[in-house]
């Protein structure tokens, strides 16, 4: 540190004088100087910092007394603070003139070349490390933000990088850094050993591990980029493989990573000691168990004689664990401690239990919502205040409101209660999504070419949790007026109530060669009773007048419709009929979602019958789904349906209460509606009486969403049929179509597109290979 003591406006001695005690101090030697009376501070030098800075630094203030050791505190401090770069001291007469040179600042930090990071990511991160726009230029912090961005580098496996530093002096004492990055080649994995190993071969060993030496998708995955936090990863997941094959003492004792000199390939060798294999000797358990030792024992997956498992160990004390916590344990504590008979290759596992307290629940918490109801969420819970801590009906409190769909995401944590020891609070975090939603769907096909169709709903209107429906429909060959309502709190203990009333006039499109119309009138209303926590039981009743219009052109069955109630013998002209649908319904719904489910089943059958009205019909629809995690980010999801109708007595089931099948949530692949029978001289397609639909789709992350679930991709497998009243379900005459397709729950609603290819379609079928569709579930 250079310290400078100068033209004092006194005798030389004692400029002098001073001088040599400023040196002698800081030599470690003391030397008596006489003080003098500040009478002024004048501060010379500064551009960008105040003088009242300075000053507030200064262990010297007007009117007292200035000495040597002041002297060496003032440049101490004055220096300590990184503004400035020369720090000075004079006496003018009474006046302590203190001179500064100011460390420059930075006026701006840019990056040429960079190409593996997003430079807004890099600005903020030097930043925070000293080197941004506004901070004090210091030499060594940017030495240090350049070997931290080669470290970035190095760490994605690009071992060629050079980083040129350029530091440009401007205007106001200002300097421009700018970074030039060569990011040169991503060295590869040339090769991988794993050196030790005799139970299992190299090949079935490089299956555990992420890192690899390329393939297909390494320009996705870049599987084949050293990196390594995957090689901790790759160690830990050989290490699981072991344990879970019964190798309780394997080891790796080291890792070698090798780079050519061109730095483009690395080789890798991984050094491990096998062990023995060992079987369960037995188990035992210990600890509080509050009377529940055979409960809890029948929790155990270890079994005496079989091979030693990690993952099942780590299962059975989870299991343990989730179950104290079921009644108020919540942070019970299970611990195996092994015991090893290396002579016979056997372990035997004592459980410790300690339950800890029991907590209960103080407060239940609720963040996130700007737009829904506090109530709205809280009548979910089925975990209450002030009750005994319960992880399942935690677990199923989540469950209930993500099932609402009003959520893009739903957590929750139960943190500790501060000052206490038996209390924790459950925080419940919501964020919310666009409830309001257009809902739109539409296919191309080089027949028809565009066609479309729209509806707008409000799925939490103002935040109430009721949903209200408007659908308008303006096209050619459908057009609609409905005015829908669902309350799902009509009472205080969870019946819903919905009603619907519509006017709908529906015409054949434009492939169709026979022409009909058919206007319905009607309305709907139901209520819904829960008796379990997933299921679900409805009853409703309507009423549906329904007029059939036909011409020349239109198909026999519509022209035998007209004459069979009551219209002209010829069957051309019209007929009208009343009806008074009945219906009653079971739900069972325990999907941890209700718009992107990753695990769980939704079942629902439903019963329609018009027992009073002209029509004397019933229509039976069953439909099952299922999710399944297979990985931890690829969902299996199954759908299957199976409807039925029919005629009661001798009436003809309602050729307008048709099933029909193709298209998005049917068969893809295939034009909407246009599966089944077709009229013989038209070839126009009737619909039927009964439906089979299958649909299979392996859904998975769309790449670069992260672990966002509402962008997903997914392939698919899809098989269906539609059959005339009466005529027997065959699965030979099932369609089948497979492909690829993005699913996106929108802004405006969930959003499906898919390209499908038919399997076994006829030359007869009505094939769109392209499809998309706003407002679909599955």
């Amino acid at each position: 540190m250079k310290l400078h003591s100068a033209r004092f406006a006194l005798p030389s001695f004692r400029r002098s004088l001073i001088g040599a005690a400023v040196m002698a101090f800081c030599a470690g030697h003391a030397l008596a100087v006489q003080p003098f009376t500040v009478k002024d501070i004048r501060v010379e030098g500064i551009q960008r910092t105040e003088a009242g800075t300075v000053f507030s630094y200064l262990p010297v203030r007007v009117g007292e007394t200035f000495s040597d050791e002041k002297s060496i505190a003032a440049i101490k401090a004055l220096y300590a603070t990184g503004f400035f770069k020369d720090v000075r001291l004079e006496v003018d007469g009474d006046v302590l003139v203190v001179l500064v040179e100011e460390r420059p600042a930075i006026a701006a930090v840019e990056f040429t070349g960079t190409k593996e990071f997003e430079k807004d990511v890099l600005v903020k991160a030097l930043k925070e490390i000293g080197v941004g726009e506004a901070k004090i230029f210091d030499k060594a912090s940017v030495d240090r933000a350049e070997q931290e961005l080669k470290r970035q580098y190095l760490s994605h496996g690009l071992y060629g990088v050079k980083i040129t530093t350029t530091v440009t002096p401007i205007e106001r004492n200002r300097v421009n850094v700018v970074f030039a990055v060569d990011e040169g080649d991503v060295a590869r994995i040339k090769q991988i050993n794993i050196v030790g190993n005799k139970a299992f071969t190299d090949k079935e060993l490089r299956e555990q591990l992420a890192l690899n030496t390329g393939g297909w998708f390494s320009w996705y995955t870049k599987a084949d980029q050293y990196s390594k936090t995957k090689l901790t990863g790759d160690i830990e997941s050989l290490k699981s493989y072991y344990l879970d094959r019964g190798y309780i003492e394997m080891q790796v004792d080291s890792t070698q990573v090798s780079i050519t000199p061109d730095k483009k390939d690395i080789y890798l060798t991984i050094n491990i000691t096998e062990g023995e294999k060992y079987k369960i000797a037995g188990t035992k358990f210990e600890g509080e168990m509050f009377g529940r030792e055979e409960e809890l024992k029948a929790l155990n997956l270890m079994r005496e004689g079989e091979i030693y498992s990690g993952a099942r160990l780590t299962a059975t004390n989870k299991r343990i664990q989730d179950r104290l916590a079921t009644f108020g344990y919540a942070f019970a504590n299970v611990n195996a401690n092994p015991e090893i008979n290396r002579d016979k290759h056997e372990v035997g596992f004592t459980f410790f239990i300690d339950p800890g307290k029991r907590v209960y629940v103080r407060h239940m918490n609720i963040a996130g919502n700007t737009t829904t109801r506090d109530e709205v969420i809280r009548r979910e819970f089925r975990q209450f205040e002030s009750s005994w801590y319960d992880s399942n009906k935690i677990k199923l409190s989540r469950d209930r409101v993500d099932r609402l769909g009003y959520f893009k995401d739903v957590t929750i944590d139960t943190p500790e209660a501060q000052g206490t020891t038996d209390q924790v609070d459950v925080n419940v975090t919501v964020v919310e999504k666009p409830t309001g939603n257009f809902l739109i769907g539409g296919a191309f096909s080089q027949s028809e070419k565009f066609t479309l169709s729209a509806s707008i709903s409000q799925a939490n209107f103002a935040g109430s949790g009721n949903t209200v429906g408007i659908e308008l429909n303006t096209s050619h060959y459908s057009r609609t007026i409905a005015f829908s309502q669902t309350n799902p709190y009509f009472t205080d203990d969870g019946i819903s109530r919905s009603f619907e009333v519509y006017l709908r006039t529906t015409e054949p499109p434009a492939l169709n060669i026979g022409s009909y119309k058919i206007k319905q009138t009607g309305g709907r209303v139901s209520f819904g009773v829960p008796f379990s926590e997933v299921d679900t039981v409805f009853f409703g009743i309507g009423a549906e007048r329904s007029r059939i219009e036909t011409d020349i052109t239109s198909p026999v069955r519509f022209k035998q419709y007209v004459i069979d109630n009551g219209g002209p013998s010829d069957g051309i002209g019209s007929a009208t009929t009343n009806s008074i649908p009945l219906t009653a319904a079971w739900q069972r719904d325990s999907r941890d979602s209700a718009l992107t489910p990753s695990i769980g089943r939704y079942q629902r059958v439903n019963l329609e019958a018009d027992l009073i009205g002209d029509q004397k019909y019933f229509r039976a629809i069953y439909e099952h789904q299922y999710f399944r995690p297979l990985f931890s980010k690829v969902t299996l999801a199954l759908k299957g349906e199976l409807d039925y109708g029919h005629g009661i007595g001798n009436h003809v089931y309602p050729v307008f209460k048709n099933f029909y099948g193709g298209g998005i949530g049917s068969v893809r692949g295939y034009l909407s509606s246009s599966l089944g029978a077709v009229e013989p001289s038209t070839n126009d397609a009737l619909g039927g009486a009964s439906r089979l639909i299958g649909n299979a789709e392996l859904q998975m992350p769309f790449p670069g969403s992260g672990n966002d679930r509402s962008l997903r991709w997914f392939g698919f497998l899809d098989g269906g049929q539609v059959y005339q009243e009466g005529e027997k379900m065959r699965i030979s005459q099932l369609r089948y179509s497979a492909g690829l397709g993005i699913s996106w729950i929108s802004p405006v609603g969930p959003l499906k597109l898919s390209y499908a290819k038919p399997l076994n379609a006829k030359p007869t079928d009505r094939l769109e290979r392209f499809q998309f569709q706003m407002g679909t579930g599955f």
